[in-house]
């Protein structure tokens, strides 16, 4: 990341002005000079180590429109409150009661509408359901637990969709191309702070309906003391 050093003023050379304007020299020793320091800043840049943002992702749940329909009554919509980091994603006012044979989590609704309703929880927070769920990468739910959902206006027994959310960075296809990763692959994310330390197999996503952010869950950010929206080097793995 670059960083501004010593104020300083800028480089302007002098330009002669004669009849027909300024001079053809002093133009071509402007135009050098610019593309010198474009050229400059991107080597730089191309040299310097690759930063991406971190974000962390609290318990949350994602459902379908029968599900919502179930949940909160025939035609209820889900009402956004707040964007997310990846386009078109929002965070809802509406909150489920997700309850496992120990016990209940309340989670917050995350749109928009999906094709399987999935609920995602740190390790941490499976003590409390009484379920241990794999870690998974969002929407492989195939063989994952399952739980009971409750909303104000009745109830979804899921039969599956109950996971640790893998950690992922997502990207779009010029960002890709840009720090040399593909879709799948496996990074590394190196962290600064109070408890610096490396964090592996971290999944790249890489598309173009995807923004620069690399999610993690509570427990990742809790053992690396991380903070919401801290940047961190990312390299790949091995």
């Amino acid at each position: 990341m670059l960083r501004a050093g010593p104020a300083s003023a800028p480089y302007r050379p002098a330009l002669r002005r004669g009849r027909e304007g300024p001079d053809m020299e002093d133009r071509r020793a402007l135009l050098e000079e610019v593309t010198r320091l474009v050229v400059e800043t991107l080597e730089q840049m191309d040299h310097g180590p690759a930063m991406v943002p971190v974000g962390i992702s609290a318990r949350h749940i994602h459902l379908t429109r029968e599900h919502v329909e179930a949940l909160f009554g025939v035609g209820h919509k889900l009402t956004p409150i707040k964007p997310l980091s990846q386009p078109g994603q929002f965070a809802c006012a509406e909150t489920v009661d997700v309850y496992g044979p120990a016990g209940m989590l309340r989670m917050r609704v995350l749109g928009p509408e999906r094709s399987r309703s999935q609920v995602e929880i740190a390790f941490s927070e499976s003590r409390k359901l009484g379920i241990v769920p794999p870690v998974r990468n969002s929407g492989d739910l195939d063989g994952t637990p399952g739980v009971t959902l409750m909303g104000p206006r009745g109830k979804v027994v899921l039969r599956e969709g109950l996971i640790i959310a893998d950690r992922h960075l997502h990207m779009s296809e010029a960002e890709g191309e840009r720090y040399g990763i593909k879709n799948g692959d496996k990074l590394e994310l190196v962290l600064q702070g109070g408890k610096p330390g490396v964090i592996g197999n971290v999944t790249a996503r890489v598309g173009r309906q995807y923004a620069l952010d690399c999610h993690v869950d509570i427990d990742d950010a809790n053992a690396f003391q991380l903070q919401q929206g801290q940047w961190a080097i990312i390299r790949k793995q091995g």
